[in-house]
């Protein structure tokens, strides 16, 4: 049995410049976190005394004998793809999935990652990546970028860099004492569900206005904020101010991006005394997060009382393999 243990992310700045057809062309980067929220998969081989080759539980529960017959497209693209046999899977989270956090993505990443331990083979956090893009963009053709599966599978506060050549990750170094300082300057409050991030992205991609001028000057914003964290006698409130102004230009990229419902709840936000803040995701519901000093905070949150407050902190671990009992397993005489 293996239990693998993956981080949902916090994605800052930088967010559609992760687009291959945008980063191929013009180059992007993105400034993401990972945080101790997590969902979990559990995968075993399916003991052979069933009238059913493979079982899986997330938020529906299917029994098939073939994997064909699977309805869940990456489970079933992840099965074919490593040829996974006989199978029960299980699928939990802290969170809850279309929320704008990478939900989809994290789920990939430990899928892959709990798939390749139960074969008895170590995928580094490189390959958990790429395969998880594989399978998300190429399989299962779902439209978005890639920094979801890169930040799930490295993990930490990063600056994900994207060009011609692909993606390089490169940690932010910061002192412990000022990344927990802007952890806690962080509210996060879910607004409710949205859509599939992927019909949000094919939505926004749809919308006829030019969005390079905004995509260009979002990409340059990452640099400015890895300088205000990476600055040990900078002013840490200038990230909530580059906040708000990326939320500005994020909601000119796409139609589907926000709502008057988020453009209310953000306002209240600002006004209670917020220096910025964004909605996390591809848009229409999930998360707000918001950043606030510390003689604000209740001021916020009363603001926000009527959300749902999720405290967090920082992790640093990306997807792991937490419990690994392995087993002896071979295909049956009809499948060799």
């Amino acid at each position: 049995m293996i239990i693998t243990k993956t981080p949902f992310r916090m994605s800052f700045f930088g967010g559609g410049t992760d687009m291959e057809d945008y980063f191929r062309e013009n180059g992007g980067a993105v400034l993401s976190t990972t945080f101790d929220k997590y969902c979990y998969v559990t995968v075993r081989h399916l003991p052979r005394f069933f009238d059913y080759k493979t079982h899986l539980t997330y938020s529906k529960i299917e029994y098939v004998n073939d994997t064909d017959e699977i309805s869940h497209p990456a489970i079933r693209n992840a099965m074919k793809m490593l040829d996974m046999q006989e199978i029960r899977l299980t699928y939990e989270a802290d969170l809850p999935a279309r929320s704008g956090l990478g939900t989809s993505s994290s789920f990939a990443v430990g899928m892959l990652n709990a798939f390749y331990a139960l074969k008895g083979k170590y995928a580094d956090k490189k390959k958990l990546a790429d395969d998880a893009i594989y399978l998300e963009r190429k399989l299962c053709e779902e439209a978005g970028g890639w920094q979801d599966q890169i930040a799930a599978s490295f993990g930490g506060l990063n600056r994900i860099e994207f060009g011609e050549d692909g993606y390089e990750v490169h940690p932010v170094i910061i002192s412990p004492e000022r990344k927990k300082t802007l952890n806690e300057n962080l509210l996060m409050f879910f607004t409710g569900f949205t859509r599939f991030s992927s019909e949000i992205q094919k939505e926004n991609a749809a919308d006829r206005r030019d969005k390079k001028a905004q995509l260009k000057e979002m990409y340059g914003l990452v640099g400015e904020a890895e300088k205000v964290l990476t600055d040990s006698h900078g002013d840490l409130d200038e990230f909530g101010r580059l906040l708000d102004h990326t939320w500005k230009l994020k909601r000119q990229t796409g139609s589907a991006v926000t709502t008057e419902g988020i453009d209310g709840l953000y306002a209240k936000g600002m006004e209670a005394g917020a220096l910025g803040g964004k909605l996390l995701g591809a848009g229409g519901g999930g998360f707000l997060v918001f950043y606030v000093q510390p003689e604000y905070r209740e001021n916020v949150m009363s603001a926000m009382k009527d959300l749902l407050y999720v405290p967090f902190d920082f992790e640093n671990e990306g997807t792991r393999v937490i419990h690994y009992t392995p087993e002896s397993y071979e295909l049956p005489q009809n499948m060799l």
